[in-house]
């Protein structure tokens, strides 16, 4: 477990969990005491360790991959609150979730709202969440490039996500992916600003880095 952010409002942890090393992250209002889980990829009882003390409210999906759901039925089973994913993505789940949610819906609890983002492209339903100059990115954008497209479309789909949604955040916004360690935004758009200036296989598309690609 990792605390990642802290301010008088919220706090948020990282957890590094299962053989993919994925990130679920719990946000906590530190006034109220009101938590959020996104992500449950595995190792339920560690997500439910960190949770003590907080009043658990909602869990959160980024998106439907299997290496972020594995700890999902056991987790809602225990905490017995609503799982939100959006509809594109809500059918891969293990169980049908209460909530769906789509680009511009807003997550409160506490004194903490978070912002939802659309973001397609690594799947068809990916989300990040936002608040203040946080954004849990799920696998949207990662530490020099963009999560894994499958096709050509995909990459483009994930690029028009990435600039229309997240490079619109201020420079200072931290990321926090769903895999790995954090970045801010700053470094991303000037990396990117790379590559795009670059020409590019038509057919490019997988694991692709600002930089190298």
């Amino acid at each position: 477990m990792a605390l990642v952010a802290k301010n008088d409002r919220i706090q948020i942890d990282r957890l590094e969990l299962g053989p993919f090393e994925t990130n679920s992250y719990i946000i906590t209002c530190r006034l109220a005491g009101e938590s959020v889980v996104i992500d449950a990829p595995a190792e339920a009882a560690k997500i439910l360790g960190q949770l003590k003390g907080t009043e658990p409210r909602y869990i959160l999906i980024t998106h439907n991959h299997p290496d972020h759901l594995g700890a999902l039925s056991e987790l809602k089973s225990k905490l017995r609150i609503p799982v939100a994913v959006h509809p594109l993505d809500a059918k891969n789940l293990p169980s049908p979730p209460e909530i769906l949610l789509g680009d511009g819906d807003t997550v409160s609890f506490g004194n903490v709202s978070l912002r939802v983002l659309h973001t397609p492209g690594h799947t068809p339903g990916s989300l990040c969440f936002l608040t203040d100059k946080y954004l849990i990115s799920g696998d949207t954008i990662f530490p020099g490039g963009p999560g894994k497209t499958r096709s050509p479309a995909d990459l483009r789909q994930i690029i028009e996500s990435i600039t229309d949604k997240i490079f619109v955040l201020p420079d200072d916004t931290q990321i926090y992916p769903g895999h790995g360690d954090s970045t801010v935004l700053k470094r991303e758009k000037a990396e990117f600003a790379i590559f795009s200036s670059r020409p590019h296989d038509p057919n490019l598309c997988g694991d692709v880095l600002w930089l190298s690609s």
